[in-house]
């Protein structure tokens, strides 16, 4: 993400580097991009290397390692709010909250005050995120419908009409030209964010779709359902590449690795798994919660995983040869347990 300034404003540009891995030639992508975008001048070429090989360093890390349990966070003893589903936008100046009350809204993070009430639904808004430039924030309802935003303004841009259930999830790909859709429908539908046409529907469960995701180049779709099991599409040809089978109960949450060659998969079997993205085996099971598993997450590096129910379990990254350290430490805050 390019950020520039314009006419005292501040704005954001996407590049193309999907193509991007280590073997890269550095010197010769710089050289196409300066070619490609003309707000990169000589005099930045330099700092665009540093990041780009920064990025190469990344997709090369070693990820064939496990995960031993080291920290349990105690939180949200008091009852939850309406607010269901948040989400910052990429230059963290605004966070968007989706709520029962079939609204969301967005709020300045400096001050703490209301920016915008984003009304459109008629029923709870239970998915929300913004695309990667942050200009547009996408919602899905119980009301089996997505909308999309204008994020500065707040207005309505457009409605995605076209599943016939509740929508689980709603969000763009990393350059903001598809949109993914996940429903209680059974069915996942990719839309063309430019004419609001839905281009596939990709199906394969015999449940309901609880969750999908983009890996961080665009290419692979990922879904989890409520039949147990999780599946790997590519976002070219829509075709299923994998299917991830193992747990013993539905599938609450999937997502990828930053490298993109992991899954993560949260089940109501009270634990959480490791997948490989291509071929589909099981790497690792997560063991540790006493209830169903209804979030987890990779961090930015790919190092640490987040799984949470009631409580949230931390667990952080070792090689195979110290699978003799796994232990669980005391917890930070005093209270009942909520596992």
């Amino acid at each position: 993400m390019l950020e520039y300034e314009k006419s005292g404003e501040l704005r954001t540009k996407s590049i193309d580097l999907l193509d991007l891995d280590p073997s890269t030639d550095v010197n010769a992508l710089v050289e196409e991009i300066q070619k490609a975008e003309p707000l990169i001048t000589a005099s930045r070429s330099d700092q665009v290397k540093l990041r780009i090989q920064r990025l190469q360093t990344k997709l090369g890390q070693h990820s064939n390692h496990n995960f031993y349990l080291f920290k349990v966070l105690r939180a949200h003893i008091l009852p939850l709010t309406n607010v269901v589903c948040l989400s910052f936008n990429p230059q963290s100046t605004l966070v968007a909250t989706g709520s029962m009350d079939t609204t969301a809204k967005l709020w300045n993070i400096q001050n703490g005050e209301q920016v915008c009430t984003l009304m459109g639904h008629s029923a709870e808004i239970i998915s929300l995120s913004f695309n990667t430039s942050g200009d547009r924030i996408i919602t899905g309802s119980f009301d089996h419908t997505v909308i999309v935003w204008d994020a500065g303004t707040g207005r309505k841009l457009y409605t995605l009409i076209g599943h016939c259930a509740e929508i689980s999830s709603a969000l763009f790909n990393w350059d903001c030209s598809l949109i993914l859709t996940g429903s209680m429908d059974k069915t996942c539908m990719l839309w063309d964010a430019t004419n609001e046409k839905c281009v596939a529907t990709l199906t394969c469960h015999d449940d309901e779709i609880l969750d999908s995701c983009f890996d961080y180049t665009g290419k692979l779709i990922a879904t989890a359902s409520a039949d147990g099991t999780a599946r790997v599409f590519s976002a070219a040809t829509r075709k299923c590449i994998t299917k991830l089978e193992g747990h013993e109960g539905e599938i609450s949450k999937i997502s990828f690795n930053p490298q993109g060659n992991r899954l993560l998969t949260g089940s109501a079997d009270k634990t959480a798994r490791i997948w490989d993205a291509q071929t589909g085996q099981c790497l690792q099971v997560l063991e540790g919660h006493t209830d169903e598993i209804f979030s987890c997450a990779f961090n930015y590096k790919g190092d640490i995983i987040i799984t949470g129910r009631g409580a949230v379990n931390a667990i952080d990254s070792v090689s195979l040869l110290r699978l003799e350290t796994i232990r669980e430490f005391p917890s930070w805050h005093s209270g009942n347990e909520a596992d």
